[in-house]
């Protein structure tokens, strides 16, 4: 079993960065695929970005594409969401999730999931 704790989130103004964080606890993060997702008030969940056991694929909806990076650590147990170029249909509640069996963008089929990390873009 895995915990994961979001962080980094917070008020920035149109066209400006952040870096989330997906922390996890236990010893074999690394046999773990994850998934970022959003949700904004009065709308669905959504797929945002994705990433391998081993880092080595990664996949992000057409929405944040080529303005948000994500990557991992795995000596630090931790997955990142870089976010540059932020807009204010950015802003929502980022959650991680993961899964050793699954790494695609449902995230009704992954294992577990984080309690969300709040971004608000001002314009």
């Amino acid at each position: 079993q895995v915990q994961l704790v979001e962080s980094g989130g917070g008020l920035v103004q149109a066209g400006g960065s952040l870096r989330l964080s997906c922390a996890a606890s236990g010893r074999t993060f690394s046999s773990y695929a994850v998934g970022w997702f959003r949700q904004a008030p009065g709308k669905e969940r959504e797929f945002v970005a994705r990433i391998s056991w081993s880092g080595g694929r990664t996949s992000y909806a057409d929405s944040v594409k080529g303005r948000f990076t994500i990557s991992r650590d795995n000596a630090k147990n931790t997955v990142y969401l870089r976010m540059n170029s932020l807009k204010p249909d950015d802003t929502a509640v980022y959650s991680c999730a993961a899964s050793t069996s699954y790494s695609g963008s449902d995230y009704g089929n992954y294992d577990y999931w984080g309690q969300g990390t709040q971004v608000t873009v001002s314009s």
